[in-house]
């Protein structure tokens, strides 16, 4: 019933894809990233780009079959993966993303992420907040207060978000949230004293033009054959 997938993205936005991964397959996805992260180097940071890149695990993970059978629903026949990170808020990891639209951070074409649970996310431990339709306003002035010093160059104003329509997507571990670029989103910090890890995958329709983006450096066009 990948129609009713098109029909909801087209209208909100986003769509979430229930149990897309096992608990077995998640939790194998957050050991590998653990891996990662420990031969990178990589300290408390909070995200590291290009798991894909590092790890087959990750480029099968990208092309899920799927996963790649609603992609192409909602994006077209060319499907390509661009990159992927992981964003993994430990228990010492308490700051939450800022709201913002993705399209400011790479323009072109359009593209889509994939944010996938690797455990249990809810409001007490970073979930994702979204306003859905904000998607259809298109380009938004990204004016929002940069000063904490915490990152995201790019950040709406508080004035931009109708908390009325603000909708918090708890997801249990597995489950995948695929949306739109222009989509209003922001997530919780982690104040549960417990991980919440997520993997990120943006996606693109590989019959729209783009620049040759540096941190793309894993792209290849899905076909459906992976875990």
């Amino acid at each position: 019933m990948t129609s009713t997938y098109k029909e909801q993205f087209d209208r909100d936005g986003y769509v979430v894809m229930k149990n897309l991964f096992s608990d077995h397959e998640a939790v194998r996805l957050k050991e590998e990233a653990g891996k990662v992260l420990q031969e990178k180097g990589v300290g408390k940071e909070g995200v590291y780009v290009g798991m894909a890149a590092a790890s087959p695990v990750f480029a099968a993970a990208a092309a899920k079959r799927e996963l790649v059978t609603v992609l192409r629903e909602l994006i077209g026949e060319k499907v390509v993966f661009l990159s992927d990170k992981i964003v993994f808020k430990n228990a010492s990891t308490d700051f939450g993303s800022p709201w913002h639209q993705d399209y400011p951070y790479w323009e072109g074409s359009h593209k889509y992420s994939v944010w996938i649970a690797l455990d249990d996310a809810n409001p007490d431990n970073g979930c994702l907040r979204v306003v859905p339709g904000s998607h259809l306003l298109g380009d938004v002035r990204h004016s929002g207060d940069t000063s904490d010093g915490l990152g995201f160059g790019n950040r709406l104003s508080q004035d931009n978000i109708d908390e009325s329509q603000v909708v918090d997507l708890a997801a249990s571990q597995g489950d995948a949230i695929i949306f739109h670029d222009f989509l209003f989103h922001a997530s919780y910090p982690n104040t549960s004293g417990k991980d919440r890890w997520a993997l990120i995958s943006t996606y693109k329709d590989g019959a729209q033009e783009d620049p040759a983006y540096s941190w793309a450096i894993a792209a290849f066009t899905v076909t459906g054959s992976g875990i």
